[in-house]
């Protein structure tokens, strides 16, 4: 389980000016220290006005971050203390937006849904958790909306994190707003 305690975070070895980017250097348990970027993009999403989605790891050989990667961190409650310190640092600056966190595949969309579940009562007082499932609208004809490439029309449908939510049943996103 991820405890989350917003006083021992990693510092900071690159902020950007703007706040939307930041670095810092994590160990790995073979002793290897790492340099993790913490990105905050918008999502240009309609039905999520001001959501900015929050990516971290390593860069690949692109220079992009890598969030798909395996990485066995040393200390993991001070990773994501330190990723949660950041995305409430951003919120803080720019109180109109949103933070959103996708898991890049259900393992990881276990770990926020775990971490936002065990560390509710020491985040209800800074940040407000938002699950966020997908849906597609059944027209009165027994079709579903369609985009304009003809394909089903997925949106959003925001609701209050659900702490007694199984993790069998995990929100496809996750929002954080400031309080």
């Amino acid at each position: 389980m991820i405890k989350i305690n917003l006083e021992d975070t990693y510092e900071p070895v690159f902020i950007s000016d703007d706040l939307t980017e930041f670095v810092f250097n994590s160990e790995l348990k073979d002793g290897k220290v790492i340099d993790l970027h913490v990105k905050f993009s918008n999502i240009g999403n309609s039905f999520l006005p001001n959501v900015y989605n929050l990516a971290y790891g390593p860069l690949n050989h692109r220079g992009e971050i890598d969030d798909e990667i395996k990485l066995h961190h040393q200390n993991i409650n001070k990773l994501f203390s330190t990723i949660v310190f950041y995305a409430i640092t951003f919120l803080d600056t720019y109180k109109e937006r949103k933070v959103g966190i996708d898991g890049s595949n259900d393992g990881r969309a276990y770990w926020y849904h775990r971490m936002f579940q065990s560390n509710q009562e020491e985040l209800e007082e800074l940040i407000i958790i938002i699950g966020v499932d997908w849906y597609v609208r059944l027209l009165r004809d027994g079709n579903v909306e369609r985009n304009e490439k003809g394909e089903p029309l997925f949106k959003p449908r925001p609701e209050p994190f659900d702490l007694k939510r199984r993790a069998s049943d995990l929100y496809r996103y996750y929002l954080i707003e400031r309080k």
